[in-house]
């Protein structure tokens, strides 16, 4: 077997075959799983030789005849990918993360952004600053008419009446440029009333809501900053919101620590509570009782298998819901360039602070050796990072390279490597653990559905 060119797995009763290059999946027999244990595709005798005394040679052959099809369909031991040309050009920006406000009316346990200060003074951003960050995109996107801009904190509706000048601004100039923005706005939903649910929805802002579990679960790591729980009110502001738009254009997303290792529980409760758009993500933290190290993979692993079980359980059932991490695409698939280098955080999408300094993501907001300019003068950026970001692609980082995931991970998060190893190509291996295992089940899911 080509090990950088195929993975195998087992998923309780079914061998999964994936294609690395080409992300063709392949639900096969016991046989045609051994076989991929010697085939490189010219070895047709050895695989013979090698598995006669266990299945018949007929069968053999036939099976490898089957393998020899799909070989020439380039759906087994497709050609590699290559480098496209364009990671030779200079970026266009397409993303912007504006924190609106680098302050927050709660104090998560787990905020990588220090409870939304990012390792500085609480503040908000002004009206100007947020229209200057609009006029940097539209310059810098060069021809491309669509782009987007996330509003985050912190909690970006403590300052809503920036939030809601920025929108103005940004219909003016759509009409002005003929660009088409996509505007998303993420919130503890604590501040939601109907004033500002009825302003959302008719601007059209699409929505990142934050909700971990189960009641229990949430309060213990989203306190307010008075120490006393958030969930109720959250939930209340939540349904309300999703009512008013009739179930679409949001997204639930919620976190588990060490905590809650059986997150199966808090996917499922936020299901039943009428969140149908959802996803429960592991925590990054390093040095904290609430991050994970390698002895917690093994639970990890099972509990993943569970929430599979759990999630064909209501798909058959007529009451499926849609698990961001489930959703992979197994026909075509993003572009070349995006499987190969992800979010494009340093070169096509930045932060912008509140003093309209860019970051690579907002995650590296407040790592001051990652300063890239700003929106008035632009990129400032002697050590040429944007270009190292732009490079920083699965066929350049060692260990993604013979990786069987790299197509769809597209290397993982820099922010999370540069936390952990300091280097943005060195991937954060328990992160990479957690995704293989997360990709597997949505192979196997997005496989056993496209089957039925």
């Amino acid at each position: 077997m080509l090990k950088n060119k195929i993975h195998k797995f087992k998923k309780f009763d079914d061998y999964i075959l994936l294609d690395i290059n080409s992300g063709a999946v392949h639900i096969v027999d016991e046989m045609i799983f051994d076989i991929m244990d010697t085939f490189d595709g010219k070895n047709d005798l050895e695989v013979v030789a090698n598995l006669k005394n266990k299945y018949s040679v007929d069968d053999l052959n036939e099976a490898l005849g089957e393998l020899h099809e799909l070989i020439n369909e380039k759906l087994l031991f497709a050609p590699n990918i290559n480098i496209p040309p364009t990671f030779a050009d200079s970026g266009i920006v397409k993303s912007l993360c504006l924190m609106v406000a680098q302050d927050c009316n709660l104090r998560c346990k787990y905020c990588f952004g220090d409870g939304g200060s990012y390792g500085g003074k609480r503040a908000i951003m002004t009206e100007e600053i947020g229209k200057k960050a609009v006029d940097f995109i539209i310059d810098h996107s060069k021809n491309r008419r669509h782009c987007e801009i996330d509003f985050f904190g912190g909690e970006p509706l403590i300052n809503f009446k920036t939030v809601k000048a920025v929108t103005e601004y940004v219909r003016q100039r759509e009409a002005e440029t003929n660009k088409i923005f996509k505007l998303t706005l993420t919130t503890n939903g604590m501040l939601l009333d109907d004033d500002k649910i009825k302003w959302l929805n008719e601007n059209n802002i699409s929505l990142v809501l934050s909700l971990d579990g189960r009641k229990e679960i949430h309060d213990s790591m989203r306190p307010d900053s008075t120490g006393h729980g958030s969930y109720d009110r959250a939930l209340k502001n939540f349904l309300k919101l999703i009512e008013s738009r009739n179930g679409e254009n949001y997204y639930l997303r919620g976190t588990y620590t060490k905590n809650n290792l059986d997150f199966t529980n808090d996917v499922l409760d936020l299901n039943d509570k009428g969140f149908d758009i959802l996803s429960v993500e592991p925590v990054v933290l390093k040095d904290n009782p609430l991050g994970f190290t390698e002895n917690d993979l093994d639970r990890i692993n099972e509990e993943y298998d569970r929430l599979t079980a759990a999630y064909l359980d209501r798909q058959r059932i007529g009451k499926g819901f849609f698990f961001f991490h489930f959703n992979v695409d197994l026909s075509n698939g993003p572009c070349v360039a995006k499987r190969l280098s992800g979010c494009g955080a340093g070169h096509e999408y930045f932060a912008v602070d509140v003093n309209g300094d860019l970051y690579p993501c907002h995650q590296f907001v407040g790592r001051e050796k990652y300063k890239l300019g700003d929106i008035l003068n632009g990129v400032d950026d002697p050590k040429n990072l944007t270009n190292y970001f732009r490079q920083s692609h699965v066929l350049n980082k060692p260990k993604c390279k013979e990786c069987w995931a790299r197509f769809f991970c597209s290397g993982g998060c820099h922010a999370n490597a540069d936390l952990f190893n300091d280097d943005i190509r060195k991937p954060y291996e328990i992160g990479c653990e957690i995704q293989k295992k997360r990709l597997e089940c949505a192979i196997y899911i997005q496989a056993v559905m496209n089957e039925n």
